[in-house]
């Protein structure tokens, strides 16, 4: 009897072992893969393809917020999840028949791009719910307390009117924060929705382990981002500096040529600034040109690219953008930067500050960088010749 019992115990300890190794050799997998990128998007991609993947922790489906602590928002960034039953059993068939373990699932991005630009997905990065525990529903909850949440039906119930569980309609669903030294920066939520199958404790434990690599890989990835942003930033305007113009407007050129759509380049000159800068001096004269290019990236489109160029010069690169669309926005500007006040403006010769502008477009006025950027140097010229507060084309 004694031995049957030691037997029995041997056997319970074996499978736990097995399950340990495997559970280890699963995050050391998906903590490898996120060693292997900086950029955040990737990052996101194959913290969900790890929660998501049959060789991973196997949940039907994931979604990843992250902290936006500036504007005090959980912002949605990515989901992995099938549209229905169908399509998961579809993916799931088709993993199984070519054998796919999770390094390929993550490497195979054509083959999950379905499901991360999913109508679902943009769905998701579209929720924007508030930091705050009265509004924030159950999310800011597990924020701000730093714990998870496994809800059952009946604790979902209690939060029937929160916008992610209208849009999920969980049965069960797992809500675990992201965390970079003891500090929240994301949140995880995963769930079962086709099988079924219930969120065990172990499941749980898995989540939250693979949760505290995701929130260093996360804070790592953002780090590095803010650097990169910074070294292609004018520092004291924070647009664009003139080395990334360069790149910029290089790939969007190249953009514009493989898909056969216009792109427009306007260059703007502040007129008259040395009289400014000569009478004020340089720090009166930064103070102006801080000003104009918060005007410049609020008065902007999303899709444009604002730039210094240098001193007082500025280029506004505009992809999808026919000249006589770019003409009527650098005229929209341009008349908003005169009905601006500018501090001391009535030194200038017309007692306002104004700029004059020249546009050159692809492929009308050049098919190079530098054949665009010099005609739209020629007609800025123009402007120059012409009285200034113009716009040439």
């Amino acid at each position: 009897m004694l031995n049957l019992e030691l037997m029995e115990e041997l056997n319970k300890l074996n499978q736990e072992l097995e399950r340990t190794k495997t559970e280890l050799a699963i995050l050391y997998e998906i903590s490898n893969a996120m060693r292997t990128t900086l950029k955040l998007d990737e990052i996101l991609y194959i913290i969900l393809t790890g929660v998501t993947a049959h060789t991973g922790l196997g949940f039907n489906r994931a979604i990843l917020f992250l902290i936006n602590e500036k504007d005090g928002l959980i912002e949605g960034k990515m989901a992995i999840a099938p549209e229905s039953g169908e399509e998961a059993n579809r993916v799931w068939r088709r993993i199984e028949q070519e054998q796919m373990d999770l390094e390929d699932l993550i490497s195979a991005y054509q083959f999950s791009k379905s499901s991360v630009e999913s109508a679902f997905n943009q769905q998701i990065r579209r929720m924007k719910i508030p930091l705050r525990e009265q509004n924030g529903g159950m999310l800011a909850l597990s924020v701000l307390d730093g714990m998870p949440l496994n809800l059952n039906r009946e604790a979902i119930l209690k939060y029937s009117n929160d916008p992610i569980i209208q849009l999920l309609k969980p049965e069960e669903l797992i809500v675990v924060p992201l965390k970079a030294k003891d500090k929240v920066n994301g949140i995880i939520l995963a769930d079962n929705f086709v099988t079924k199958k219930p969120i065990t404790k172990d499941d749980a434990r898995m989540l939250i382990m693979l949760a505290n690599q995701a929130g260093l890989a996360i804070e790592n990835s953002q780090l590095y981002e803010k650097t990169v942003l910074r070294s292609h930033s004018d520092y004291l305007t924070e647009l664009w500096n003139h080395g990334h113009f360069q790149y910029l407007f290089q790939a969007e050129l190249e953009k514009a040529k493989a898909t056969k759509t216009p792109l427009t380049l306007i260059m703007i000159d502040i007129d008259d600034f040395k009289i400014y800068n000569d009478q004020l001096g340089h720090q009166a004269g930064d103070q102006i040109l801080r000003e104009l290019s918060t005007l410049l990236k609020k008065q902007s489109r999303k899709m444009d690219f604002v730039c210094r160029y240098g001193g007082e010069e500025f280029t506004i690169i505009l992809p999808q953008t026919d000249k006589d669309e770019a003409f009527a926005i650098a005229e929209r500007l341009r008349q908003d930067i005169a009905r601006q006040v500018f501090a001391h403006e009535e030194i200038l010769p017309n007692k306002k500050l104004t700029v004059s502008l020249g546009l050159a477009a692809f492929p009308a006025d050049g098919t190079t960088t530098s054949s665009v950027i010099n005609h739209s140097d020629k007609m800025l010229y123009q402007a120059k010749n012409k009285g200034k507060n113009t716009t040439c084309r």
